[in-house]
């Protein structure tokens, strides 16, 4: 695993977490909706249920899964930020710190930095380069 991909673990683990959070707002919705049929031939009078009590395990399961994520993505930016803490330039630190623990565009980083574009995509890689990956 080369040190970039160690680093974006965290972005695309919380990618994940907030589309199962999509995910469970779209099973929500589908709790509260309500259809009517309209016919002239009889119907079964108690509502279907078992389709909602499904609905709900669903939702539970997948927040579970959300909470182990997050569990995950905490324990995954401690353990970046101490990988990270060990690279000696502070700018180097500050833009990988930015980048893959903020979640922050290379735009959002050159402004908050005040710097060139160009600039913070060198500073990067020299950040990269310096990161020790022990696993």
């Amino acid at each position: 695993m080369t040190p970039k991909e160690y680093l974006e673990q965290a972005i695309y683990l919380d990618q994940r977490i907030n589309s199962k959070l999509t995910q469970t707002e779209n099973l929500r919705s589908l709790t509260t909706k309500v259809t009517t049929v309209y016919s002239d031939t009889p119907h079964n009078p108690a509502p279907d249920c078992q389709r909602l009590e499904k609905t709900i395990a669903k939702i539970i399961d997948l927040e579970n899964d959300i909470n182990k994520d997050i569990d995950k993505l905490i324990d995954l930016k401690k353990e970046i930020t101490e990988t990270i803490n060990e690279i000696p330039d502070l700018r180097h630190r500050t833009i990988l710190e930015m980048r893959y623990l903020s979640f922050r565009t290379w735009e959002q980083i050159a402004v908050a930095l005040s710097l060139d574009l160009r600039w913070v995509h060198r500073l990067h890689s020299k950040g990269l380069q310096k990161i020790k990956i022990d696993h």
